[in-house]
């Protein structure tokens, strides 16, 4: 009988197997965009101090990028939130 039902439930397992790798592949893919944005942020706040570029053209960049980070975290959890557990 195990093996019957082994045999049926191969095809649903596979399709979950799937479903779960593709599920963590946009998850990094999320995590690694989030994380390019705070690289870029970082680097607009060093130009800023540098006096590389202007006040109005930082503030503007900066409020793509937050924008995007916003979005992206909206979408779906936050990096940051993995972290936390609930309590």
């Amino acid at each position: 009988m195990f093996l019957l039902d082994d045999i049926l439930l191969s095809p649903a397992r596979g399709v979950l197997f799937l479903a779960r790798e593709i599920h963590q592949a946009a998850q990094q893919h999320s995590e690694d965009e989030a994380q390019a944005i705070r690289t870029q942020l970082r680097d607009l706040y060093l130009m800023l101090e540098a006096k590389k570029i202007s006040e109005a053209d930082f503030a503007a960049r900066e409020g793509e990028l937050l924008d995007r980070l916003d979005a992206l975290e909206a979408s779906g959890k936050a990096p940051e939130d993995e972290s936390e557990t609930p309590t």
